[in-house]
């Protein structure tokens, strides 16, 4: 079996994974893993599937275009790369970070900025701009690893000194911790 990721974009609606993951079922794919979401109005989905050897990954991106041409969605399907060079983390903790303050230009930016400088990995990244100056319309949720070996009291430091540079309300905590004060 081959592995390929598919990416699929479009206008949001009812359906669009239980048409994606039915044409994959009639080309014999079996999907591994799945992330998918809406951005304001728009799908995003990732799909790891894993397809018989001998369907070439062109005509499974052709099929995918035109069964999801209806509904107006574009896609993109690459091999998914084995063996070859991955990112490792070594040790490390998962942790999210919640900023929620005004909304401007660069906020991503500048704290992803220190984020990668520390070599704190972001494994997802939630983000909710309405705009305006109610912090509670504005939020960014980063759950990271973050490696045992860095100087974790400068990191913090590097954080809040930013978050405060660009009035955000800041919040670090074990991603344990998060889950247990935000189970529902």
């Amino acid at each position: 079996m081959n592995k390929v990721v598919i990416s699929v974009l479009g206008p949001d609606r009812p359906g669009i994974i239980a048409a994606v993951s039915k044409m994959l079922v009639e080309k014999d794919g079996n999907i591994e893993n799945v992330s998918q979401t809406i951005l304001q109005s728009e799908f995003s989905g990732i799909f790891i599937v894993a397809l018989p050897s001998q369907l070439p990954i062109e005509e499974l991106e052709a099929f995918l275009k035109e069964g999801l041409a209806p509904l107006n969605h574009h896609v993109f399907v690459k091999p998914l790369e084995i063996g070859g060079v991955t990112f490792t983390m070594g040790k490390s903790e998962p942790f999210v970070i919640t900023t929620r303050g005004p909304d401007r230009k660069g906020l991503v930016a500048a704290m992803t900025e220190i984020i990668a400088r520390y070599g704190v990995n972001v494994t997802n990244l939630q983000a909710v701009f309405k705009g305006g100056d109610d912090p509670n319309n504005n939020i960014m949720i980063y759950e990271v690893d973050i490696p045992a070996d860095i100087n974790q009291m400068g990191f913090y430091s590097d954080l809040r000194s930013k978050a405060a540079e660009l009035s955000l309300l800041i919040s670090i905590q074990h991603r344990n911790i998060f889950e247990a004060i935000n189970r529902i």
